[in-house]
């Protein structure tokens, strides 16, 4: 390999090394994402860049669901042909859009920004369910469906919420059993998540 080539190269690799950091990129794909984008034209690779840049620079979290937002409050929760009284309560920013998409609720949603994790070191107070409690705290919200994920972290944060819900006079539902235990929101199909909306269950 000849001097030359060398600055390239380690460009690419520096570039495919960013890529596999990524949530499901493996070695192969950001070696694929890496010399698409080399191939790609100067204008096509300016567009990622900015919209890279307007993600990190323009958006922020809902001040009332914790959703991420390039407007504050959020269009789901500025809505008012949505439902006020529903609050669906989801881990991530990620599990609205899966939710969303069935096009089969109409409420509010609130985001944790995680689950209880005990080995993970991850407790109440690290993720957003004082927050959620502050908003239950008008009586204007009647049903609050617990759609954390069906996993041993996503169950002990659900049956923790429940805990703290219950004395408010407010029922608490939780999504039908069509999502399978170990399963992320996010990755369910849009069957499955509408049957486990329509089909939930009071706890």
């Amino acid at each position: 390999m000849n001097q030359q080539s060398t600055p390239t190269t380690g460009a690419i690799s520096q570039l495919i090394l960013e890529f596999s950091r990524l949530p499901g990129i493996g070695p192969k794909s950001a070696q694929r994402l890496a010399y698409h984008l080399l191939q790609a034209s100067e204008e096509q690779t300016k567009l990622l860049a900015n919209a890279i840049r307007q993600v990190k620079q323009e958006t922020r979290l809902c001040s009332v669901c914790f959703n991420v937002t390039d407007t504050d409050p959020c269009p789901i929760c500025r809505n008012d042909q949505r439902d006020h009284s529903q609050i669906c309560v989801v881990e991530q920013p990620q599990d609205i859009l899966a939710l969303e998409h069935t096009r089969s609720y109409y409420g509010l949603y609130h985001v944790l920004h995680g689950a209880i994790s005990p080995t993970e070191g991850i407790g109440a107070n690290d993720i957003k369910i004082n927050q959620l409690l502050e908003r239950l705290k008008d009586g204007s919200v009647t049903e609050v469906i617990l759609a954390t994920n069906t996993n041993l972290e996503g169950e002990q944060t659900a049956a923790y919420l429940n805990k703290l819900i219950s004395p408010l006079d407010i029922t608490i539902t939780r999504l039908a059993r069509g999502l399978p235990f170990g399963t992320e929101l996010e990755y369910a199909d849009d069957v499955t998540l509408t049957r486990a909306i329509e089909g939930r269950q009071p706890l």
